[in-house]
């Protein structure tokens, strides 16, 4: 048990790792690499099916708040965080995170995990084939577009578990945003997300049985102690990446890396 439990520390770690860097890189909130890791580790401690993937979302949400917050600011130094953008897309985002939130504790872990199998493989095809500075025009769309395009983003990064970016970004660079301002920006939307995100699993799941220990509703305390501190180390250190070097390799690594986790948990809920 002491062995399995230090490699599971290990591989929380390591997640984090990833997750802060993958965060400052591209503005993702390390979401989308901490859902599939732990709804891969969880049922290794015992943790059942039905809870799985609502402790990973929610465990997910609470360690982006750190991670998105040392991205921001990292970024903000920099003076690349849109703040007129941000309060452009903040209360569609809000609507669309309170609305996502409410459906996905009642939704059963197959719906999550179909969800999030689906989006990442579309994700994955953008990373892939999208051609770099591709848009669709130049500036958002006006009023009711824009807040459904925001409502969308805060929905669905809700019930995936992730910080926003994975969305955002290649959303906002069709319609023109620059690719680095773009990222920044993502960045603070993952707090805008993450916060009330995370206290809405966590109030779903208050009581719910069959939690792994340590947990918080559908947050899980022992997770978010071993993931957010190295996330929020590596995360401004991907930060400053992302101002230094070519995304090209990376993005058709992660790209490659999506669609395998897609396909998989795809097929676990076949």
């Amino acid at each position: 048990m002491a062995i399995e439990t230090l490699a599971l520390a290990i591989g929380l770690l390591g997640t984090g790792a990833v997750a802060g860097l993958v965060a400052g890189l591209l503005g993702v909130g390390g979401g989308i690499v901490i859902v599939p890791v732990l709804f891969y580790v969880l049922p290794l401690v015992g943790v059942e099916e039905a809870v799985r993937m609502h402790v990973a979302v929610g465990t997910s949400l609470a360690t982006i708040i750190a991670t998105s917050i040392i991205s921001a600011r990292a970024h903000h130094k920099r003076g690349a965080v849109d703040f007129g953008l941000l309060k452009q897309l903040a209360p569609g985002i809000l609507v669309g995170v309170f609305s996502g939130a409410v459906f996905g504790a009642r939704a059963g872990g197959d719906v999550l995990t179909a969800i999030f199998a689906a989006i990442a493989l579309i994700v994955a095809a953008n990373m892939a084939f999208r051609e770099a500075g591709m848009a669709v025009r130049q500036g958002l769309p006006a009023r009711p577009w824009r807040d459904l395009i925001a409502f969308a983003i805060g929905g669905f990064s809700v019930v995936m578990g992730i910080g926003g970016g994975t969305l955002s970004v290649p959303i906002l660079t069709l319609f023109g945003v620059p690719i680095r301002r773009a990222v920044a920006t993502a960045a603070a939307i993952g707090v805008t997300i993450g916060i009330p995100g995370a206290i809405g699993f966590i109030a779903a799941g208050w009581g719910t049985p069959g939690l792994p220990p340590f947990s918080l509703g559908y947050a899980n305390v022992l997770g978010f102690a071993l993931i957010a501190p190295t996330s929020m180390l590596l995360a401004p250190r991907g930060a400053a990446l992302a101002h230094t070097i070519s995304p090209r390799l990376l993005r058709y690594a992660f790209a490659l890396f999506l669609f395998t986790t897609s396909i998989r948990m795809a097929l676990s809920v076949l």
